[in-house]
């Protein structure tokens, strides 16, 4: 986790560690706080009552000293939240803290005017937080499970969906967006950049490289920027292999005519076509490299939030 934390204060006051919603900064946080001998708490959104900022699954990391991470809001009520962590970490027992609509709270009153809860839970095992990492940094799909009456976080392998299920609450947790770039010149190093800025795990697929199976995971984008169908039909059929989520491919409407000519001679169907989106990008038309980063890269998140 690559973060510079903020310095430490005189007093034990609420104060933001560093700025990330990323799920996997969050626990990479926790885990090396314990890692440093620092008491920490997992705050996270369980209930929403009426609008909310966030979604449901959102969480922070509160530590005793005050520094915390993430969002469980619009950034309105954070401090607040850390200072009621801080006492669950003071007292060593689990609370849920309700806040905005149905709060004891009449000062804390969120701008969406809905109202919130958040179970916030004393770590007491980084393995569980170790295990979930290392699961990720393979590409394997994890869920935290937290049990309110026992305090137990417990670690589940495998896809799941976020919420409550029974007298738990599930966490899911998918690994980091990845972006497998073909392509050479300004446009590829251009969507390389912004994707690596808006989080992404860019994957740059030189001249003549073809991913491996295993690169092309189901969450993972493909974006072909060739102006050459030969030289991107190799790509573009692994492409189709795969369970990727996202297949984009540069050119005009005519070339993508000739393109889905050659796949159909190549023995490829209607539902095959279907998946690539050409001309990619959201932009109908777009003349410049940063223009066409800013549409490949909010293509490539619209397709990741419609699949969630």
């Amino acid at each position: 986790m690559a973060v510079r934390i903020a310095t430490e204060p005189k007093t034990l006051e609420p104060r933001a560690a560093f700025l990330s919603d990323d799920a996997i900064d969050i626990l990479a946080f926790a885990a090396q706080s314990m890692a440093e001998g620092h008491a920490a708490a997992l705050v996270t959104l369980v209930e929403i009552r009426g609008g909310a900022a966030r979604a449901i699954g959102a969480q922070m990391v509160v530590r005793a000293d005050g520094f915390y991470c993430g969002f469980v809001s619009g950034g309105c009520t954070e401090a607040a939240v850390a200072a009621e962590a801080m006492m669950a970490l003071q007292k060593g027992l689990d609370r849920n803290l309700r806040l905005g609509e149905g709060s004891p709270f009449f000062d804390i009153v969120l701008p969406c005017g809905g109202g919130i809860t958040l179970a916030i839970h004393v770590l007491r095992d980084a393995a569980v937080l170790h295990r979930a990492l290392a699961a990720l940094q393979r590409r394997t799909p994890v869920c935290l499970r937290y049990h309110a009456g026992s305090q137990v976080l417990a670690l589940e392998a495998g896809d799941g969906k976020t919420g409550w299920d029974g007298e738990g609450f599930v966490r899911a947790y998918r690994p980091r967006e990845r972006l497998a770039l073909g392509g050479t010149g300004m446009e590829a190093s251009t969507v390389a950049q912004l994707a690596a800025a808006s989080g992404y795990e860019v994957l740059l697929l030189e001249r003549g490289q073809v991913p491996t199976d295993d690169q092309l995971d189901r969450d993972t984008a493909v974006a072909l920027l060739f102006h050459d169908i030969d030289r991107e039909l190799a790509l573009l059929e692994r492409a189709l292999a795969s369970r990727a989520f996202y297949i984009g491919a540069l050119g005009s409407r005519r070339t993508h005519a000739t393109r889905c000519a050659v796949l159909r001679q190549r023995g490829y169907g209607d539902a095959d076509l279907a998946r690539i989106k050409a001309p990619i990008g959201i932009f109908d038309k777009a003349r410049d490299a940063r223009t066409l980063a800013l549409s490949i890269v909010a293509d490539v998140a619209q397709a990741r939030l419609n699949g969630l």
